[in-house]
């Protein structure tokens, strides 16, 4: 299923890398939720990023957003992540590819020739009421934080 604008976003609870479950019925009502799916830890592309969230963290933070990152990384990845680049948000852990799977996003790669099964790098930004405002499908890492940012800052001012 791929879930689009407009539509409810699918429920979930997954560890953190502390080991502690979060939900996105946690911030139901009180916060927008920008949910960004990645390949994996610690590669080029998803290091830049994630620093790229973590650059702007305080920008999504003063528009009442709560970042959080998903990967089918374990704890352990994501810990070493979060501490090499100084992250903010929590990263979660989706090694079932359960949450991928609800969201549209564990998709067959190519690579070098090479099929498999990942995360096709995408973001969504969920309002407080649990609905899907706006999707980024195959993400272009370069202005992709600042787009995002942007369109928050847009929907926040409007009072959507």
């Amino acid at each position: 299923m791929q879930i689009l604008e407009g539509m409810v976003a699918p429920k979930f609870s997954l560890k953190n890398e502390k080991g502690e479950f979060v939900s996105l019925e946690d911030f139901a009502g009180k916060r927008y939720v920008v949910l960004f799916f990645y390949p994996k830890d610690s590669t080029p592309s998803c290091t830049t990023e994630a620093c790229d969230f973590r650059n702007a963290y305080t920008d999504f933070a003063n528009l009442n957003a709560v970042i959080l990152g998903v990967s089918a990384d374990d704890e352990k990845a994501h810990t070493k992540f979060i501490e090499k680049h100084g992250l903010p948000f929590s990263l979660l852990i989706d090694n079932m590819h359960e949450v991928s799977e609800a969201y549209g996003v564990w998709k067959l790669k190519k690579n070098f020739g090479k099929e498999y099964m990942g995360i096709e790098r995408t973001t969504f930004l969920i309002d407080p009421t649990g609905t899907v405002v706006k999707e980024w499908r195959n993400v272009r890492v370069k202005g992709h934080v600042e787009e995002a940012l942007h369109t928050l800052k847009s929907i926040a001012n409007n009072g959507e």
